[in-house]
């Protein structure tokens, strides 16, 4: 999600990137989709590829929002990390225009023990650009970005900061059991918040998902959860598990707008016939600086699609 001017943009999982304005975080409209076709070098990277882009992540830099973005062969690492750029958020302003960059990332089947989706951008305190992104595998990673923010930094810089068992025995080419995925960063209090979702996505009802949470000092970690297990260890502290009403809470976003901290993420609501819904969570902090979302969001936000 993004806020320009009085406007909030919030851009999900979907054909060509389907995105939605609201003046209040709860009426939505359907804007209509990023990519009008398929990113140019798609079926490139994915032959199977369908139109269907994942986990999209938008934020704004020096005059323009970057927007990244996953293209993938469902559970499988044959998986690049795009970025497109727009000047604003409004389709009805003349300066609308998205302007595809290319790809930021890719992983490879039997190269790579990591997958190159879910990705999210963070500032450090010095003002570098750094992409944390991952699912299953070998875990979640972060590498610094070049100052174009389209490309990695050279030389490279890579970190592991979030992870759960793999075994040995798992082959390579297949996503495991090793159930992590969807990081997103959020720097507060002195520390910078690592978000991530552990468990099972996109099977209505029974999605497993639920929301986990570490910190560290430096955006390169460690980053370890309250009892001081790092995350790359299997660490992580419980933020939000779903309810026999809303399963698999997860996927999230962090975003401070006019003063309050917002988890924006989405869960299966099972009278629905376990249809995924968005969910916007106001976080409040502990006394020792620790997230907290009430589990009560779940059932009290409700989203409104205008037709």
């Amino acid at each position: 999600m993004a806020q320009e001017r009085d406007t909030y943009y919030l851009f999900s999982t979907g054909p060509g990137i389907t995105y939605y304005s609201s003046k209040d975080m709860k009426t939505w409209e359907l804007r209509g989709r990023v990519f009008p076709g398929d990113p140019a070098w798609a079926k490139r990277v994915a032959p199977s590829f369908n139109g269907h882009i994942w986990a999209p992540d938008i934020i704004r830099h020096d005059g323009k929002y970057y927007l990244y973005y996953s293209v993938s062969a469902f559970g499988k690492n044959t998986s690049a990390i795009g970025v497109t750029t727009n000047r604003t958020l409004d389709p009805d302003s003349p300066d609308f225009k998205w302007e595809d960059q290319g790809i930021v990332l890719q992983s490879f089947p039997g190269r790579d023990l990591w997958n190159a989706i879910d990705p999210n951008v963070i500032v450090d305190e010095d003002g570098t650009p750094w992409m944390s992104f991952g699912s299953f595998w070998s875990g979640l990673k972060l590498v610094k970005l070049a100052p174009n923010w389209t490309a990695l930094a050279e030389p490279q810089e890579w970190y592991s900061i979030a992870r759960r068992y793999r075994s040995a025995f798992e082959d390579d080419k297949e996503a495991g059991t090793a159930e992590i995925e969807a990081p997103f960063i959020f720097r507060k209090n002195g520390y910078y918040y690592l978000f991530v979702s552990w468990g099972l996505c996109c099977r209505g009802k029974d999605s497993t998902y639920k929301l986990m949470v570490g910190r560290s000092r430096n955006v390169r970690g460690p980053y370890v959860d309250k009892d001081g297990r790092n995350l790359s260890e299997g660490g992580g502290s419980l933020l939000l598990a779903g309810n026999a009403r809303w399963a698999g809470p997860g996927s999230n976003s962090a975003y401070t707008f006019d003063g309050k901290d917002y988890l924006i993420f989405h869960a299966y609501e099972a009278a629905d016939n376990g249809l995924q819904k968005l969910k916007i969570a106001e976080i409040k902090w502990d006394d020792t600086k620790w997230p907290v979302v009430d589990e009560s969001v779940l059932d009290e936000y409700r989203s409104v699609l205008l037709k």
